[in-house]
């Protein structure tokens, strides 16, 4: 434990940008972060971080649940236990009853958190509370998907119910296609893989109608504080994460998303994704984390302490003011952006002088800081260290004879 502060210490599980920027946020304060993850994580070069190597054998969830539980980390009892990625839900979820004894664990209900984690329960459960979404088929065979031929609207996106585990088998969390063959192919692939799917329709427009909203529900699910921000673009376009944020206020989001916790019993950290259907003006939901997201420092650099929020909330601390947040603030990739740029100028839907006007402005980012700017030339190196790495190919989920319409990628 932090002696000379006598603040409890905190481990980071999984994540990136988004654990990047919890260590920043609870480092600044003087707490000790420790932090478990994918061994090139860009994280464990920040001048915050106290890096825990922790080896995987058999799947990583069981490998940090077997150190959490284990005999080294017996020093780090009282730690207060934060996740970052899907894998650590996963571990705070199955493992909690074992965990609870040793360290400090949010607030939350397991089986809303798994629901929110299944994107085919997700969806269920959005139906069910009257929140909207884009229509979406459950198929686990290849006979059910033929026999729904004619029900089904293309684009259509093929998404895993656990993404997590798709994405670490084909390097995306999911793939659109536009026809019944290229359906089919990758279909074949990933349930070959042994991948639970959903099948859901692509809903039309551009990534600026995308916008998702951030609380907190308590022990009432009361939800103490709202944010809301909208992405710019994404890269690639219309399927890749976003690389331009600004923070907004969409009032009508946090009504469907308030709706949706109450129905699932969702409680602690909240975030959810939705798109606006340019057919019919309606927020449609993407998906939903129970977890800190790759946008975390746009939330917490407007204002909302998310970080600092959980971490006072479960150590008794006084919690930071949550009922204002800056409006127009910006989270920009600048690497992500240009290819983003790139790609919609060749599609004929940016120019070089609209873009540059659009980032010409003061502007958030993800991993450099003055103060702690070793993640950021470590997410640099990160290409060039793996071309000095043995290549281990990922198999693709569309195969390479399937014509790809314009912006869009293979699973590779």
């Amino acid at each position: 434990m932090n002696t000379q502060t006598a603040l409890p210490p905190v481990i980071i599980l999984g994540g990136e940008a988004n654990a990047l920027s919890v260590v920043r946020d609870l480092g600044r304060l003087g707490v000790t972060v420790y932090a478990i993850g994918e061994p090139d994580s860009s994280v464990r070069s920040s001048r915050y971080c106290h890096w825990i190597d922790v080896p995987v054998e058999g799947s990583q969830e069981e490998s940090w649940a077997r150190y959490l539980l284990g005999a080294e980390a017996e020093l780090l009892r009282g730690a207060v236990v934060l996740s970052c990625s899907d894998a650590g839900i996963q571990v705070l979820v199955r493992y909690r009853d074992q965990l609870l004894p040793r360290y400090r664990l949010d607030d939350s209900d397991p089986r809303a958190q798994l629901g929110m984690l299944d994107k085919l329960a997700t969806y269920k459960h959005a139906k069910a509370a009257g929140v909207p979404t884009p229509q979406f088929w459950e198929t686990s065979t290849r006979e059910e998907v033929v026999a729904l031929r004619d029900e089904m609207v293309f684009p259509l996106m093929i998404k895993p119910r656990l993404s997590h585990l798709f994405e670490e088998k084909f390097g995306r969390k999911h793939v659109i296609v536009d026809s019944f063959d290229e359906l089919l192919a990758a279909f074949d692939v990933a349930a070959g893989a042994g991948m639970d799917m959903l099948l859901m329709e692509h809903i039309p427009g551009p990534d600026d109608r995308l916008c998702s909203y951030y609380t907190y529900l308590d022990e009432a699910q009361r939800p103490l504080f709202h944010f809301t921000k909208r992405i710019i673009r994404r890269f690639p376009s219309g399927m890749g994460a976003a690389c331009y944020h600004i923070t907004d206020r969409v009032p009508e989001i946090a009504k469907l998303g308030n709706r949706l916790f109450k129905h699932v019993g969702l409680r602690g950290l909240a975030n959810i994704e939705f798109k606006q259907d340019p057919r019919d003006g309606q927020y449609k939901l993407i998906e939903c984390n129970a977890r800190f997201t790759a946008s975390n420092c746009l939330v917490s650099a407007s204002g909302v302490k998310l970080a600092e929020f959980v971490y006072n909330r479960l150590v008794g601390r006084p919690l930071p003011v949550m009922d204002n947040y800056r409006v127009g603030l910006r989270l920009w990739d600048p690497f992500r952006d240009w290819k983003a740029f790139r790609e919609l100028r060749g599609m004929g839907q940016l120019t070089f002088g609209r873009w540059f006007a659009g980032v010409l402005r003061r502007q958030t980012f993800a991993y450099f800081a003055w103060s702690d700017p070793m993640p950021a030339v470590a997410r640099m190196l990160k290409p060039l260290r793996r071309l000095f790495k043995p290549r281990v190919a990922k198999p693709s989920v569309i195969s390479s004879t399937v014509s790809k319409a314009p912006g869009r990628e293979a699973l590779a």
